[in-house]
């Protein structure tokens, strides 16, 4: 029996399903072969006293031995230190995964999140906003195919950096924003084509297609 509970939706519409963010810590937890259950709060109703755990009233959220810890990003590095599968014990080793979680958060994105959610709506009205924000996503996409040239991991091993930026990145793909950014693309189908990230899939998209 675990004491790590990872919480999610019971059930979203098709269209975020794949891209829910439990799907990172799944991810983690997998290739770090952490067990865990799984537990859901309704999608439909925030006001369930369950969302007390989390501030802003979404997912994920993971408990351990009953501690709440909201935030994939903080999720990520809590889980980092429990495994070397997801982050090196060395101080310098940490602090190069810590930054880079921070940058897929803070730099790429808040660049992608408002581009991708045009894309979700299907709003494709030329105005000086959207403009804005083509510039801002290709912007920081040019500097990541700098920094991804070389073809490996961020860090240069495996590490929950790489969970969160090939994710961020993936988001960006869906709408085909990394056409033009071959490492970028590149980086994003090799972390795609590891055993646990496609499980962490498969669970994803199981988990809301039971509750249909």
């Amino acid at each position: 029996m675990t004491d790590l509970t990872l919480v999610t939706f019971d059930w979203v519409p098709d269209l975020p399903r794949g891209y829910v963010r439990d799907l990172r810590i799944r991810w983690a937890l997998n290739e770090a072969n952490l067990p865990y259950t799984v537990a859901s709060v309704p999608f439909r109703d925030r006001t369930d006293p369950a969302f007390e755990a989390h501030p802003f009233d979404q997912v994920p959220w993971i408990e351990d031995a009953g501690r709440p810890i909201f935030e994939s990003g903080a999720i990520l590095l809590y889980l980092g230190r429990k495994s070397t599968a997801l982050m090196p014990e060395d101080q310098a080793g940490r602090d190069a995964v810590t930054q880079w979680v921070l940058a897929a958060l803070n730099s790429v994105e808040m660049a992608v999140l408002p581009w991708t959610l045009y894309r979700f709506v299907g709003d494709k009205e030329d105005t000086p906003g959207r403009a804005m924000l083509e510039q801002f996503l290709t912007g920081r996409l040019t500097h990541m195919e700098q920094v991804l040239a070389h073809g490996g991991w961020l860090t240069g091993q495996f590490t929950v950096a790489d969970i969160l930026m090939s994710d961020v990145l993936r988001l960006a793909d869906r709408f085909d924003a990394l056409a033009d950014f071959p490492a970028c693309r590149a980086y994003v189908e090799k972390a795609k084509g590891r055993p646990a990230f496609q499980a962490a899939h498969d669970d994803q998209m199981a988990h809301f297609a039971a509750a249909d």
